[in-house]
């Protein structure tokens, strides 16, 4: 009975650790996106890790339509909201379905280079199963689809 109860309690609070566990790691450091960490769960356009690395997002035009492009796709994102933004930076909180695990997606606009950088990872644990990537992925193909 204990047991059980000691168990429910541990699955309520998982959300709230996950939340109290915002990394510091967030951000740009000299610039840029900070570096992923060690584990699997990370991906990034602009880390040195190879198995880690993904194309940035290419726009044309100016970087506040792009921007609002990203917007749009991520609000129609399920369980996930805009954490932060300035005219260069966004920083986004998805959200998993069942046990509410954080993930924490960053997206860093280079006007200069008419791309936009991102980082996507895990709040918690080591492997998220492609996770990150496939998120990433998905949001890479709607970008590139929409009409400037």
């Amino acid at each position: 009975m204990y047991f059980v109860i000691g168990f429910m309690i541990l699955v309520a609070a998982i959300p709230v650790m996950n939340f109290l566990s915002k990394p510091a790691s967030l951000g740009l450091e000299d610039g840029k996106l900070t570096e992923c960490p060690n584990s699997p769960n990370c991906v990034s356009t602009q880390t040195d890790q190879t198995t880690k690395q993904m194309a940035s997002l290419k726009y044309s035009g100016d970087s506040e339509e792009a921007m609002q492009r990203l917007r749009e796709i991520l609000k129609s994102m399920p369980r996930t909201r805009i954490v932060s933004r300035t005219n260069v930076y966004l920083h986004v909180e998805v959200r998993s379905l069942w046990m509410r695990y954080a993930d924490d997606v960053e997206f860093l606009i280079d006007e200069e280079q008419k791309q936009i950088h991102f980082r996507s990872a895990s709040r918690v644990g080591h492997s998220d199963l492609g996770v990150n990537r496939n998120r990433m992925q998905d949001i890479s193909d709607q970008f590139q689809k929409l009409p400037f």
